[in-house]
């Protein structure tokens, strides 16, 4: 199996961005929003960029609890046949909204999955607070209804969600056997984001969160899945912690990501071969 680490568009601040990332050699290639028209997503095809699309309904990361069902299923697909018409790899989504009972948010799924069948497009689902998949035992009840549904793990979120690391054995379980891509932020009980994983003070939650992305390593080995794609996502706008008064950011976003992109590869180096 392979290891493919993508430079996100959120964390570096656009896809052209990324783009230039990619000369560093410390990344494989880009995920981010996919493109506005038909025009740019021809584009964006031609780059020869291995692509993740990152779609997010409702207008943004965090929808109002007033857009519907239809307007969030309306944005969902046409943001899909851009990534189609952009070549993505897969679709990272963020889509539907916490505020649904747990009935919608399985029939919105399913029919976002038959839609991405019809479509030829592979969708892998975001673990991300405002949508449906914002706390543990709740995925677990989509998982459970719906099988074929596969998740983009971002187990940050439910840290704060929880306001603890993840501890139910059961549910990570099946989270990780589900799991089609990996977005590699830190969390803590209070927070989505750790001021900064070198720090020593954030060592437990870092070997915490590595030690499941190690499990969905070892599972999409034994499932025979030929690459497995990580995203570091530390990110700006209220993730990064700011000094007060100054507004001085506490860490150096390009620099946390490189360096969780370097370290991921040899913590995950048992599970792949060589670039």
């Amino acid at each position: 199996m392979k290891l493919a680490v993508f430079a996100s568009a959120w964390t570096f601040g656009g896809l052209e961005v990324c783009r230039r990332e990619l000369e560093g050699g410390v990344f494989d290639g880009i995920e981010g929003p996919p493109p506005k028209s038909p025009v740019e997503a021809r584009e964006l095809s031609t780059w020869g960029a291995p692509y993740i699309a990152e779609i997010c309904s409702g207008g943004s990361y965090s929808p109002a609890s007033s857009v519907g069902f239809d307007a969030h299923f309306a944005d969902f697909s046409s943001q899909m046949a851009c990534a189609s018409e952009a070549r993505a790899l897969f679709c990272t989504c963020l889509v539907g909204s916490d505020s649904w009972p747990l009935s919608v948010a399985v029939d919105f799924f399913g029919q976002a999955l038959e839609a991405g069948k019809q479509l030829g497009v592979e969708l892998s689902f975001e673990t991300h607070r405002s949508r449906p998949t914002f706390h543990p035992w709740v995925t677990a009840e989509i998982l459970r209804a719906l099988p074929e549904l596969r998740l983009t793990c971002d187990f940050s979120h439910w840290c704060v969600v929880c306001e603890r690391l993840p501890d139910d054995e059961r549910v990570l379980a099946l989270v990780i056997e589900r799991a089609r891509h990996v977005h590699a932020r830190v969390g803590y009980a209070q927070g989505p984001q750790v001021p900064d994983p070198r720090a020593p003070e954030y060592e437990a939650e870092l070997l915490a969160h590595e030690g499941w992305w190690r499990r969905i390593a070892g599972a999409a080995l034994a499932r025979g899945q030929d690459t497995l794609t990580v995203t570091p996502e530390f990110g700006p706008d209220g993730y990064l912690q700011q000094e007060p008064f100054s507004q001085r950011p506490v860490a150096d976003l390009a620099e946390l990501n490189r360096w969780m992109a370097s370290r991921q590869r040899s913590n995950l180096a048992a599970f792949v071969v060589n670039r």
